[in-house]
């Protein structure tokens, strides 16, 4: 049986890859991530911003957690998260320094018009 380059080439990299990643992290229990769209009332996006910055600290089992502007609204926030599980995320609502911050922004908070839950699988 002979194998061309690109056949060789090709189980090779497939090889170091599978020994590359530990075995714990093969078998590790699924993440859990959420990406969401958040409207604040019209001219107050930074002042959300800041409101959302305040929450962001000691997060137990928070992987990641990115807030970033939406290009094409200026009322629109991207909040993308990562979690070691759902059980830890929703612990973090409880958080009195979450707590607060979702008080202060409720009044400025116009609506979530996209959610979706995710299963991180790769990234850094």
């Amino acid at each position: 049986m002979t194998h061309n380059r690109r056949d060789m080439l090709g189980l090779t990299a497939a090889t170091l890859a599978a020994t590359a990643i530990p075995a714990a992290a093969q078998e590790a229990k699924p993440r859990y991530g959420l990406i969401g769209q958040m409207l604040s009332t019209p001219g107050k996006r930074d002042e959300l911003v800041g409101y959302l910055k305040e929450a962001i600290g000691a997060m137990p089992g928070c992987l990641s957690y990115v807030v970033a502007l939406d290009t094409a609204n200026p009322d629109a926030l991207w909040i993308t998260e990562v979690w070691d599980s759902r059980e830890s995320h929703a612990a973090s609502l409880k958080l009195p320094a979450v707590r607060a911050a979702i008080a202060k922004a409720r009044p400025i908070i116009a609506g979530f018009p996209q959610h979706f839950e995710t299963v991180p699988v790769a990234g850094v």
